[in-house]
């Protein structure tokens, strides 16, 4: 297979999505300005050509990184970008945090680790006939107890290493996320609005990251791209027959 990465998105269909709207002007950051192509109605306009460049240099790693057979996990756990989060990581068969990061989710891996052995006993209690063996008022709890655990840690129940890279939606409202990754090295790849700061990520795509669609059209890029990784490599179909 040619390792010449495809062109990615256009740029009409980035600013039918609305890729280019960003926040007031008064909300901005001004580290941001290299990527702010002018103001309209005290919205700042991000400028697309920067998005593209930025789309393409992370086509580009993350491809090389799914092809070593390392993990990129992806994190989005605002309301606009959970669904997208969940079924992209799931089409690239990657791990994921949808819903609430988890404190210490990277820095105090192994307790989190310890906490997905719960949720596998809590599954297999649940699934079981002991459960029968439970109290109504248990069995209520028990299953409290495992709907919880299972929203938030779903996502990375199979992974069993740290990620080489995380695909990070709004690193302002993930600054836990990518506190944790900056400390332990792992390159972070991020959907960045005009409130942001650019310097705390590794690859910046500069675009809208409140808008479903913008967040829609861009991940499903980046999910391509590690697809693309893992076909150079033969590891999608070995995968795939898990």
């Amino acid at each position: 297979m040619s390792s010449i990465i495809q062109p990615p998105i256009s740029i009409q269909e980035l600013i039918d999505a609305g890729v280019h709207f960003g926040h007031r002007a008064s909300q901005w950051n001004p580290k941001m300005r290299p990527y702010v192509y002018g103001r309209r109605k005290n919205i700042h306009i991000i400028d697309v050509r920067e998005t593209v460049r930025g789309i393409l240099r992370a086509k580009k790693y993350l491809r090389q990184v799914a092809a070593q057979g390392s993990l990129i996990l992806f994190v989005g756990t605002k309301r606009q970008a959970s669904e997208t989060i969940k079924t992209e990581a799931a089409r690239c068969l990657m791990p994921y945090v949808a819903e609430r990061w988890l404190g210490g989710a990277l820095t105090n891996f192994k307790t989190v680790r310890s906490r997905l052995s719960r949720l596998k006993q809590l599954e297999d209690i649940l699934n079981g006939d002991q459960l029968n063996t439970y109290s109504k008022k248990m069995q209520s709890s028990l299953q409290r107890e495992y709907r919880k655990m299972y929203r938030n840690l779903n996502g990375i129940r199979d992974m069993n290493r740290f990620p080489e890279a995380m695909i990070i939606i709004d690193p302002k409202k993930e600054h836990n996320a990518v506190r944790e990754a900056r400390k332990l090295g792992i390159v972070t790849v991020a959907l960045i609005d005009t409130d942001s700061d650019p310097d705390e990520i590794d690859l910046a795509i500069p675009c809208n990251d409140d808008s479903i669609r913008s967040i829609e059209l861009i991940l499903h890029c980046l999910a391509d791209a590690v697809l693309e990784g893992k076909k150079d490599a033969g590891i999608l179909s070995t995968m795939e027959g898990r």
